[in-house]
């Protein structure tokens, strides 16, 4: 039975999406800028290129079997589905926010009756209906920044990521709602009749994943100066060390380094009086 997942048509998430798939191996052909779907080359598993706020709906009705799309669109939906793996991309949060010359620097200080303005109006009810706020939330399907310039509301809530666009304008976060991330999420239903090919792609991704931000590091360094290498360079259980053919002097030591590191790695062994260093990229990296 084919494997169908939805990934983002457009938008903040498709970009990265997409790369991480190829990555993963998942050839996606040449044309996906105008293909809605595509059936991946040499396996039975189609992906569907929809808006990001339909996915989690889409996986709940059992049109797709697993999607990509942010945490935040899954909130707002209100379906309940298994997160299969956070992405470590797409971060955001869902804010509060109020203009800056506004007396209010807290939720809690804000008036019953007060108008919100949103483009999240099941997670806006939800949260103001927590802290026990009776505010009137006013659907907008964009733009919430302009609201309290045009009088449509006295406050939003939007997604925030660097939070530039809520300074230019004028605006101040006071509160967060919710934390968001791109993720892998999938039915119950799904997890039963699919269960197999969703752990080889969340697998795949996550190996991706792991790879990125690592290099791997090849060395000849003296014997002597071993115990110092493991100190520098523990890889993941240990670095490989293997014999050098004609000397009995240096080692040849190989190991997954993080790649903020490998300045000062290289620096040291350097230092150690190590020769043939040797920097390489992963491409995917499987922990366990």
């Amino acid at each position: 039975m084919t494997l169908k997942i939805g990934v983002p048509n457009k938008g903040r998430l498709n970009e990265r999406t997409v790369d991480l798939l190829r990555k993963a191996g998942l050839d996606l052909g040449e044309d996906i800028g105008r293909k809605l779907y595509v059936q991946i080359r040499n396996q039975d598993i189609e992906v569907m290129f929809v808006r990001a706020n339909d996915i989690p709906g889409f996986i709940d009705r059992g049109a797709i079997d697993m999607g990509i799309t942010g945490l935040d669109m899954m909130a707002e939906s209100g379906c309940q589905l298994h997160n299969a793996l956070n992405m470590q991309f797409g971060y955001c949060h869902l804010a509060v926010a109020v203009p800056m010359e506004s007396q209010v620097r807290d939720v809690k200080d804000i008036p019953d009756g007060s108008r919100i303005a949103t483009s999240f109006p099941r997670c806006t009810e939800e949260y103001f209906k927590s802290i026990g706020k009776d505010v009137e939330i006013l659907y907008i399907s964009g733009a919430a920044e302009i609201m309290p310039y045009l009088g449509v509301s006295d406050y939003i809530v939007d997604l925030v990521s660097t939070g530039s666009t809520l300074k230019m304008n004028r605006l101040v976060e006071i509160g967060t709602i919710l934390e968001s991330q791109a993720a892998v999420l999938v039915s119950e239903r799904a997890m039963k009749e699919h269960a197999r090919e969703i752990e080889e792609v969340t697998s795949a991704l996550s190996s991706v994943i792991s790879a990125e931000g690592r290099k791997y590091i090849m060395a000849d360094v003296p014997k002597e100066c071993l115990p110092k290498v493991r100190e520098i360079m523990p890889g993941i259980g240990g670095p490989t060390v293997l014999q050098l053919a004609g000397s009995d002097d240096y080692v040849a030591v190989h190991a997954v380094v993080e790649q903020d590191r490998i300045y000062s790695i290289i620096t040291d062994l350097k230092r150690m009086g190590a020769k043939g260093i040797l920097t390489m990229p992963i491409e995917r990296l499987v922990e366990r």
